[in-house]
Formats: C-alpha cells, sequence, structure tokens
C-alpha cells in the first residue's frame, strides 16, 4: 500500500459522514426555519471530579482556563469554549478543537478524571426560528422558554436516543450532542423533525 493510501485511510472522519449534506432541505419555500450546523473537529471531554475536591477543581479551572463550574441543570460556555452539567460532579468540557483541551488532563491530575469525548460523540447547533418546535417532536423536556433557557442544560432522550442539550441563546440556538454510534439514527429523526420548517445544513460549528 502506498504511503499515501495510508494516510488517506487512517484520516479523521466525520461523525456525520454520509448522513448530513450541506445545504437547503425539505421545505423549500421562504427562509429556512431551522439551521443545523455540524460540530466536526470540536473538542469534547467529561470531567468527573474527585470526592471532596470540587472545590480545588473550581479553583484551577478558574485560575487556568477562565472557566466556572456550572450548577445543576447549567451551562456556562463562552464562544466556543466552557462547561455544560452533565450529572452530579461530573460536566462536559467543550472547546473550538479538541486540540484547545491539551494540558487539561494534566492541570487537574488529582482532582478530576479527564476523558476525551471528541471522537465518541456527534454534536450540532440548532438554531433558527422554528428550532425549539423542531427539536419538541421528539424531546423529554420542554423547551418552552418558561421552563428552558439560556445557560440552561439536560441530559435526556430525544426520539428514544439519550442526549446533552444545552441552549446558547434566545434567538432561539442548542447545541446537541448523542453517541457518534446513534449519528445515523438520530440524523433521520432530526430530517423529519425540520423538513415542514425548511432547514439547512452548514459547515462546523466553530467557524
Amino acid at each position: 500500500m502506498s504511503e499515501g493510501m495510508t494516510t488517506s485511510a487512517w484520516r479523521p472522519r466525520s461523525a456525520w459522514a454520509g448522513v448530513a449534506r450541506a445545504g437547503r432541505h425539505g421545505r423549500l419555500q421562504g427562509e429556512a426555519g431551522v439551521r443545523l450546523t455540524l460540530g466536526d473537529g470540536m473538542g469534547l471531554a467529561t470531567l468527573i471530579a474527585a470526592d471532596g475536591q470540587e472545590t480545588a477543581l473550581r479553583q484551577i479551572l478558574t485560575d487556568r482556563f477562565g472557566w466556572s463550574l456550572p450548577e445543576p441543570g447549567g451551562a456556562n460556555v463562552v464562544g466556543e469554549r466552557g462547561l455544560v452539567w452533565s450529572a452530579p460532579g461530573q460536566w462536559l468540557a467543550i472547546a473550538e478543537t479538541r486540540h484547545a483541551l491539551d494540558g487539561l488532563a494534566e492541570a487537574v491530575r488529582g482532582l478530576a478524571a479527564v476523558t476525551d469525548q471528541s471522537d465518541a460523540r456527534a454534536l450540532v447547533r440548532v438554531s433558527g426560528p422554528c428550532a425549539r418546535m423542531a427539536l419538541s417532536k421528539g424531546l423529554t423536556i420542554d423547551l418552552h422558554p418558561s421552563a428552558f433557557r439560556t445557560g440552561q442544560s439536560a441530559v435526556t432522550s430525544i426520539a428514544h436516543i439519550g442526549a446533552q442539550i444545552w441552549q446558547r441563546n434566545e434567538a432561539p440556538a442548542y447545541d446537541l450532542t448523542v453517541a457518534r454510534s446513534f449519528a445515523d439514527s438520530f440524523w433521520s429523526w432530526l430530517d423529519h423533525a425540520a423538513a415542514e420548517f425548511g432547514y439547512e445544513v452548514v459547515g462546523t460549528s466553530g467557524h
């Protein structure tokens, strides 16, 4: 096998490869009601605090990364970096690239366990005037503004698929992750849910 063929064979593959197609889909008349931005290349890692070390962990994350640990059900994300609550003593760290999380594990050694999830999860940003209505078709939590707002997160299910979701702004825009192995099934559901509003698929959320 040639060197070129070997390099190609080991090139990273998007979780959405062969599933999501760039461009306009569903209803074609008028402005698209939903915009789907693929989170390819973003860095994701779980962060689990060691017993009795949450206070020390909070301090080191603030000092070294400028991050603050979210309270239960919260998300502290600025731009493409920050932390999303996942469970008691557990958070999802996100960044615009996986390399942006280099040094995290070393910085919190003895305070928390860090596990890279960049290749284990598929991330998509769902935004646009009809984003809430599209997601509400399968999400098991209430997305009404009185119940779920910017800076809130939930570990839930959508169309019977485990998911983590957090709201980025009041536009509204939501970031949502599912296990990579369920990306195909989730996208099939999302395609049907968003089709009536017309949706547009665009490049990575880090760009």
